[in-house]
């Protein structure tokens, strides 16, 4: 059975696209050599779309943020629309607010390349797992630093958005009007930059939020 098991893991594969080829390649090689994974390369946004065509699906695609063919994030757009698979940006110089910007356009993750290649690695395995990962210290810079100040009422709503609850449901639970626990999840959304109240919950788990 663990034979099996490391097996699957070893099938797992990542397309990894940066027109930086000496960072590519290290990278590559690390979550190769550390991770297991089978890591395919590009180096334009174009030729990510022709590798993922001929050779996915993929367990995670990576897409450097600032590399021929982006044009900011419409090559996230783009690849997320003909990939099955979780997609995150990587880059080296974007701001916090390209971060949120990121998340709320459905991007798995926003990995900095200041990142230890042990943080790297951690936050591959989290995405590939199907969650999302974005360091703390990075949102907090900035502007961002208010962006997940949330009021002890929000706190209340999000814990019960992520448990799965109805506004509803919500509302009885805190003895207070549906209308009221809108309003919140509505708050809750712009503060998170999240598209939707599921990826609200799914951001302030992984932020540690609740």
């Amino acid at each position: 059975m663990a034979r099996g098991v490391i097996g699957l893991r070893l099938m797992q594969k990542i397309l990894l696209a940066d027109d930086h080829a000496l960072v590519r390649d290290t990278l590559a090689q690390y979550l190769g050599r550390a991770g297991g994974f089978v890591v395919e390369q590009a180096s334009t946004l174009e030729e990510a779309l022709q590798v993922n065509a001929a050779k996915g699906p993929f367990s995670l695609i990576l897409l450097d943020y600032t590399m021929p063919g982006m044009d900011a994030l419409e090559g996230l757009a783009r690849m997320q629309s003909r990939s099955g698979c979780p997609v995150a940006l990587l880059s080296g110089t974007a701001p916090p607010d390209v971060a949120r910007r990121a998340l709320r356009s459905g991007a798995a993750g926003f990995l900095p390349k200041t990142l230890s290649p042990e943080k790297m690695l951690e936050a591959v395995h989290r995405m590939v797992a199907g969650k999302i990962f974005l360091p703390l210290e990075f949102l907090e810079s900035g502007e961002a630093e208010g962006h997940v100040q949330l009021t002890p009422r929000e706190s209340e709503v999000l814990r019960g958005l992520a448990e799965g609850k109805a506004n509803k449901e919500i509302a009885r639970d805190l003895d207070i009007q549906e209308v009221t626990v809108k309003l919140h999840v509505k708050s809750l959304t712009r503060k998170l930059g999240a598209k939707n109240r599921t990826h609200a919950a799914m951001l302030g788990r992984d932020l540690g939020l609740i």
